[in-house]
């Protein structure tokens, strides 16, 4: 009996995992196809039928020496006892029991105990690996050993379940990780796979294990930094599948091609299996360029994948000389290229990135004067060169940037008017040819890029006169045949006098003016003629009326003014003489003393901060010019020198803006010019530029505060997120930047632009964007963004007066209607909707197609109002849609409408959408068209269910090519629509579908911040945090902008994120070259780090870089001088002060106050805009006092 146990001991520790069922069921009790039948499902997995003498054999060698000759007699007898005793056990039906047997048992047992002990007491402190193999320390879930020659069906597994002591090592198993080999092709031979496995032998798990010594085997139980460099070692082959290739067309001759190199590939399903390590693919790549490059030098796209493949190349190279060596590769193969291709843009901008990484400041710009030399019309060279110079800080200067301004402006100009005159000559049509309009629109962003600098730099009344100019020059040009000198001389004549520009009350227009002021010239010319008839005979030369008055008053003006003056000046002697202790005495509380030396500096920091703040106020204060013949101006005492003197250069004269005028022909470039004035005073206007335009990345580049669509998006996610209290407590982005100056939109700026938009219309009749646009200033201009005020609508009179101005503006009554039930006043909206609708029957055919705007406003108006209580909104609205798509008559809601009108409604959508797709196919989509197709949308929501509406708007995609798609704002806005109808439904539809439809809008529209925010909306709501983190990785890498960061900044904050994370995303973004330049993501940085991280030191960090990168940010500049005055010494401060042109303020302070010397304070204040707040901290100090 006790053999029998031994026998069936001694076989289940060779050939069972669990010995215990064989304790219990003998083998040779059941049949095969019984314990097939009986056996439990989970005893049928494949591990419990594993052959692990592989594993044991592969751990016997790693045994000790000193042992084998001890045992090697011992294992000989137990192998031939074993086998005799496992023949016997086969042929014997029971168990034998004799005393002979027994004792042979017994020594047996003894000499394995033996040998066991002498196991573990000779090497005690050796690593166990057969423990390492044994299924004791295996996982449950894990079948197969890695290296294992026993096969499978499932190659792969998943570990559901988690290893603690991942946990307690802090990495991963050694063994758990996925190990590959080289790929043994046909092709191979033995000999080559022996070497290579010899050569990368530490990357097997055998070799692995006996590689290392007692002492590292512990240190090396994870994957260590050693397997990590061979893995990446450039001779390490991979396996690589390239799929068909189509075969290139050869314009060259015939020839016959060398042998390749023999390639070890093999051909899997019709693709091919390459093996080839990175210099092998260096070298296959550099092949296949070359060749394309000889067959079609002319593809840009092939160019610049071989010079993108260089940047690839090095940065594989681990020292800088090889880097270099490759820069000049690169640069080598753009030169090429452009030799080849002159006229390419890209191409030139490629090779002047390339030079910018090699040469140095002043080589790099007269590399780029002479390419501006023979392009000179291009306008993305000249914005990209001015990106060049702007940000260079050793060289920055205002009076270099206008130059180069003026440059670029004058060139494009000239280059747009030359192409206008050839296309005019050649085909004597009204019509524009696009690549004028293309070029003038360049040209604009450029004219808007310059506004930006003076507006940043702190010259905020002279971007404002800029504007004023180039509107009034462009836009209400008079009627007559004039050449560009004439019209120039005309214009100043226009500028230099009193008349009221736009944007002022009383604005006419210049041609308007300009009639007007003909109309007074011929009235005062037949008077003076009338008399000159009574009196009869020459009587002398005369000067007009109004000149003769102009002479008058400036001659009295001057005689007071020199009265005034020296009395002025005789008393202020007196003054000066008595005032002038306390004036020291003043200027010491503010830290200077006037007493001392020349080479004495500022002591206390309130100083800086005192003029800091003066600046911000006069910035917010003091951004209109103003005449130089205006009250304004005056010298009637002399406490008031002061405040006159920053008047007087607030006087922006004909010179300061002659240099920047330019014409415009094309409709679509004037409006650009309108739209971008009124986005450019953070005044609200409906879309009007795709985002993936040049104008739209121009502007969130330049950006110094977060616009308020941004602003808007991103606290509406938060509103929503909010509600869930995620994380309450955090700050989010939006408010990181926030103060009264920047969410308070002054009245005044609304009022400017309210004045300037009404005058455009002149310009845009039944423009219901600008009507919009006007409309909302006048609002913010009266409420400042305050609609609870009062249930009455503040932009009611003016919606009134212009359409009683215009009666056929039946947009005009749909805008207004909209903006009455913003304010809750759906009752007043419906009777302006109803009666606009109802007389469109009467209008002309040009202005009917734009009825289908107004039904669409309608209907979702009463879908807005649809949530309150007892409402009859969706019949209304079901009504409405109806009328619109069976194309009846409309009237006035009374009931629900008939089945039979429904059904003709969506057979009348269907005919209509029908009808524009030959139009959308050419390109051709305006507004009027995308408002029928979100109707027919809208109306099978309600109708039939969201799966019918989803199928026209996707329908509805697939009517224009990819590349019109990504151009067009009207389908961008369309697309807008379609996300955001999903977002609504997302808890009644499929999550999949919302989240695929975000993903293909990013894919087109990648700087689309509804988009953002409706992934961070969905993604929040639904998916994990690292998800959405992946996915803002991944567009940040793939097509990085400002807007694109912005939202994964706020993301991080939102779910307050660690400071390593948000560091990282930071540091990331300013890494990249075009966004390094970005005013608002280096503030956003600074602002961070010293109220959420609360690192003052890293702050103060940053800031240096800021300046450094963005050197004309005068907002930028103070943010150092408010928020890190507790950081920066007064040394540094005056050294700040002194690097941006401001070496000798405290003594402007001091001759400012002391002398009152006029002149010299003009000098001062024109090298840099800083100055001008010098007078504030003298009044400021008097007003203390």
């Amino acid at each position: 009996m006790e053999k029998g146990e031994e026998i069936i001991e001694e076989q289940a520790k060779t050939t069972s995992l669990f010995p215990v069922f064989h304790r219990q069921q003998p083998p040779l009790q059941i049949s095969s196809s019984a314990a097939a039948a009986t056996s439990e499902p989970w005893l049928c997995n494949s591990s419990f039928t594993t052959d692990l003498s592989v594993i044991n054999d592969a751990v016997s060698k790693y045994d000790q020496p000193y042992e084998e000759d001890e045992e090697e007699d011992e294992n000989k007898s137990e192998k031939s006892n074993s086998d005799k005793l496992r023949s016997q056990y086969e042929l014997v039906d029971s168990p034998v029991s004799d005393k002979s047997s027994s004792s042979s048992d017994r020594e047996k047992r003894k000499k394995r105990k033996k040998k066991k002990r002498k196991r573990e007491n000779g090497r005690p402190s050796s690593y166990d690996y057969a423990a390492t193999f044994s299924s004791s320390t295996r996982k449950p879930d894990v079948k197969k050993w890695a290296y294992s020659s026993t096969s499978s069906d499932k190659e792969y597994y998943f570990d559901s379940h988690g290893d603690r002591d991942n946990l307690a090592f802090g990495s991963l198993y050694r063994m758990d990780l996925a190990r590959y080999k080289l790929y043994n092709s046909k092709k191979m031979s033995d000999h080559n796979y022996i070497q290579s496995n010899q050569k990368f032998g530490s990357l097997e798990g055998e070799n692995d294990i006996d590689a290392l010594g007692t002492t590292l085997r512990s240190g090396v139980r994870y994957w260590s930094a050693k397997y990590c460099a061979l893995e990446r070692h450039k001779n390490l082959k991979r396996v690589r599948i390239f799929g068909r290739r189509k075969p290139i067309s050869s314009s060259g001759a015939d020839y016959i091609p060398l042998l390749d190199e023999e390639k070890t590939e093999v051909s899997f399903m019709g693709a091919t299996v390459v093996e080839e390590s990175w210099e092998d693919e260096v070298l296959r790549k550099t092949k296949e360029f070359n060749m394309l490059t000889r067959e079609h030098p002319q593809d840009e796209s092939i160019w610049l994948a071989f010079a993108d493949f260089q940047d690839k190349v090095a940065n594989m190279q681990p020292h800088k000389g090889a880097r270099l060596q490759i820069l000049e590769k690169k640069i080598s193969i753009l030169e090429k290229a452009t030799e080849l291709n002159p006229d390419s843009e890209d191409l030139l901008l490629s090779l002047m990135n390339a030079y910018r990484s090699r040469d140095s400041t002043d080589a790099l710009i007269g590399r780029w004067q002479k390419i501006l030399t023979q392009n000179s019309g291009s306008f993305k060279l000249w914005r990209e060169f001015l990106h060049v110079v702007q940000s260079e800080f050793s060289r920055f200067k205002v009076s270099d940037m206008r130059k180069m301004y003026g440059n670029a402006i004058q060139a494009i100009a000239g280059a747009c008017s030359k192409q206008h005159r050839q296309v005019h000559h050649s085909f004597n049509a009204p019509s524009i040819d696009p690549a004028v309009v293309d070029l003038e629109l360049g040209l604009v962003d450029v004219f808007l890029s310059l506004c930006r600098f003076e507006w940043q730099a702190g010259y905020q009344e002279l971007a404002t006169a800029l504007f004023q100019a180039e509107i009034e020059y462009s836009l209400f040009c008079p009627s007559l045949v004039l050449t560009e000198q004439s019209k120039q001389r005309l214009f100043k004549h226009f500028w230099s006098s009193n008349g009221a520009r736009i944007g002022e009350d009383g604005a006419l227009g210049w041609s308007t003016w300009l009639e007007k002021e003909e109309e007074q010239r011929q009235r005062l010319i037949s008077e003076e003629s009338s008399n000159d008839v009574e009196k009869g005979g020459w009587t002398g030369w005369f000067e007009p009326l109004s000149k003769q008055k102009e002479t008058s008053e400036i001659a009295a003006s001057t005689t007071e003014n020199d009265m005034a003056f020296e009395e002025s000046d005789h008393e202020s002697e007196m003054i000066n003489i008595e005032q002038k202790d306390d004036i020291e005495a003043l200027l010491k509380k503010v830290g200077i003393d006037a007493a001392a030396e020349a080479d004495s500096q500022i002591k206390d920091t309130k100083t800086w901060t005192m003029w800091s703040k003066a600046e911000l106020e006069r910035d917010s204060d003091q951004w209109m010019p103003i005449r130089a013949k205006s009250d304004q101006i005056s010298h009637t005492d002399g406490t008031a020198d002061m405040e006159d003197d920053e008047q007087l250069l607030r006087v922006i004269l004909y010179e300061d803006v002659s240099d920047y005028l330019f014409s415009l022909n094309s409709m679509e470039a004037r409006f650009s010019l309108v739209a971008q004035l009124i986005d450019f005073y953070e005044g609200r206007i409906s879309k009007w530029a795709c985002t993936n335009s040049s104008s739209w990345a121009e502007k969130t580049l330049s950006l110094e505060t977060l616009p308020y669509s941004i602003i808007d998006s991103m606290r509406q996610v938060r509103n929503i997120l909010v509600e869930k209290q995620d994380n309450p407590t955090t700050t989010p982005l939006e408010l990181l930047l926030s103060s009264s100056d920047d969410t308070d939109m002054r009245s005044n700026a609304m009022k400017f632009l309210c004045n300037a938009t009404l005058l455009c219309l002149t310009a845009f009749p039944q423009n219901y964007i600008l009507e919009e646009a006007a409309l909302i200033a006048e609002e913010l201009s009266n409420t400042k963004m305050n609609r609870s005020v009062s249930s009455v609508t503040p932009c009611r009179a003016l919606a009134k007066t212009l359409l009683k101005n215009n009666r056929q503006d039946v947009v005009l009554c749909g805008v207004y209607a909209r903006r009455e039930a913003l304010f809750g006043n759906i009752d007043h909206a419906r009777k302006v909707f109803d009666m606009a609708l109802s007389s469109i029957e009467g209008l002309p055919l040009d202005v009917r197609p734009n009825a289908s705007i107004l039904y669409f406003w309608y209907a979702e108006v009463e879908l807005g109002n649809s949530n309150v209580e007892n409402s009859d909104s969706v019949s209304r609205a079901m009504h409405i849609l109806s009328c619109v798509g069976s194309g009846a008559l409309y009237s006035p809601f009374k009931c629900q409408p008939s089945s039979l009108l429904q059904l003709r409604a969506r057979q009348g959508f269907k005919d209509r959408i029908k009808m524009l797709r030959p139009t959308w196919t050419c390109g051709i989509v305006d507004d009027h068209s995308v408002a029928l197709i979100c109707s027919a949308a809208l109306f099978e929501k309600l109708t039939t269910g969201l799966a019918t509406a989803f199928e026209i708007l996707e329908d509805t995609f697939t009517m224009v090519l990819p590349e019109r798609r990504r151009q067009s704002c009207q389908l961008e806005f369309l697309f807008e629509y379609y996300v955001r109808m999903l977002c609504e439904n997302h808890a009644v539809w499929e999550l999949a579908k919302v989240w695929e439809a975000i993903k293909k809008g990013l894919q087109i529209y990648p700087s689309n911040p509804n988009l953002y925010s409706a992934l961070t909306e969905i993604s929040e709501l639904h998916t994990s945090p690292n998800k959405l983190r992946w996915i803002f990785d991944d567009y940040c890498r793939k097509t990085p902008s400002v807007v694109t960061w912005l939202y994964a900044l706020s993301f991080e904050m939102r779910r307050g994120g660690t400071q390593h994370r948000i560091r990282g995303l930071f540091e990331r973004a300013l890494e990249n070259d075009k966004l390094r330049i970005s005013v608002l993501l280096w503030r956003c940085y600074i602002e961070y780090e010293m109220n959420i991280a609360c690192n003052p030191s890293a702050a103060r960090r940053v800031f240096f870089r800021a300046i450094h990168a963005c050197p004309w940010s005068k907002k930028l500049w103070l943010d150092g001088f408010l928020k890190l005055n507790s950081i920066l010494t007064v040394k540094e401060l005056s050294d700040l002060q002194e690097r941006r042109g401001l070496e000798d303020r405290a003594y402007a302070i001091v001759i400012n106050t002391l002398e009152g010397n006029l002149m010299l304070r003009y000098m001062l204040n024109k090298t840099t805009r800083f100055s001008w707040g010098t007078n504030r901290l003298i009044s400021l100090a008097l007003q203390q006092e």
